[in-house]
């Protein structure tokens, strides 16, 4: 239920609360986020040949984020634990950037959306590969972490602008 404000986690008084879901359908949700990092053209072309002293940097990132989609309750204090159905971390090399494209998607039949999820796990991502690479660029910068989509529950589909354009010109292209 939202207040006023219009915020759910919190209760009249402006206490914070976990929001009551229990009456709630559970339906079939999916949320998309996306982020990137960029870095030095050694780090990038390390990442790119898989040659970075740390091991496989994108591997090590993947499982990074799919670890932190399941347990983003234990991290961020009002999410719901969900039984993750699915949850993919998969990475872009944008060489005119120098930069590492980290998307994920998560899957969930629940009563609550898995937004905080797929962000958490994008971020998780993005700041394990900066983990892997800092003895060679401390100055990588994490940016343009976001939703991109997410579907099902209460208030539908939700597509971000910007990723809806990429979504018809990639469905042209097909």
């Amino acid at each position: 239920m939202a207040y006023e404000n219009g915020l759910t986690h919190f209760d009249k008084s402006g206490q914070a609360i976990m929001v009551d879901v229990s009456e709630k359908k559970e339906t079939s949700r999916t949320a998309i986020a996306s982020g990137r990092i960029r870095v030095n053209r050694a780090v990038y072309e390390a990442i790119e040949q898989g040659t970075a002293k740390k091991g496989d940097v994108l591997g090590t990132a993947r499982i990074a984020g799919i670890m932190a989609a399941k347990n983003t309750s234990a991290v961020i204090p009002l999410c719901h634990p969900l039984p993750i159905a699915k949850c993919s971390v998969d990475f872009t090399m944008l060489p005119e950037e120098c930069a590492v494209e980290a998307r994920a998607t998560v899957k969930v039949t629940g009563q609550t959306g898995v937004e905080m999820e797929a962000l958490h796990s994008v971020s998780v991502a993005l700041l394990t590969i900066y983990d892997m690479c800092k003895a060679l660029d401390k100055g990588m910068e994490i940016e343009f972490i976001h939703l991109d989509k997410k579907t099902g529950g209460k208030s539908g589909i939700y597509l971000r602008p910007e990723s809806a354009e990429k979504e018809r010109a990639t469905q042209q292209t097909e």
